[in-house]
């Protein structure tokens, strides 16, 4: 089997259109169109056509680490954009590969990191 990378993730939200906003004003996604799945949801994309997709159904599983990464050219010029957008961003913190991420949560309380690669 050959894979060629990720498609998609999909997770659970509190307010499908809440979250909706986060992702569009916040990290700049766009709404792709969805079929009627019987439950509320979004289908959103990144320019590269990776989505994430929003679903309004069932709870928000707790925080244990999951997270799912997006990743910036400009790990420090990312933090400034979402900061001022006043969203609570982690510090940078850089690895010892010379990678370096911040984390932030969206509004159900998924964590999304921001990656600069090393």
């Amino acid at each position: 089997m050959e894979i060629s990378g990720v498609h998609h993730v999909s997770i659970n939200v509190d307010d499908v259109d809440v979250a909706k906003d986060f992702y569009v004003d916040v990290l700049g996604m766009t709404v792709d169109p969805r079929p009627d799945l019987g439950f509320p949801g979004y289908w959103l994309a990144f320019a590269d056509g990776r989505q994430v997709h929003l679903i309004g159904k069932g709870e928000v599983p707790p925080a244990y680490g999951q997270h799912f990464a997006v990743t910036v050219p400009d790990l420090e010029a990312a933090v400034a954009e979402v900061r001022a957008k006043g969203i609570k961003v982690s510090d940078p913190k850089f690895q010892p590969t010379g990678a370096a991420q911040s984390f932030c949560s969206d509004p159900s309380g998924n964590l999304v990191e921001f990656h600069q690669p090393g």
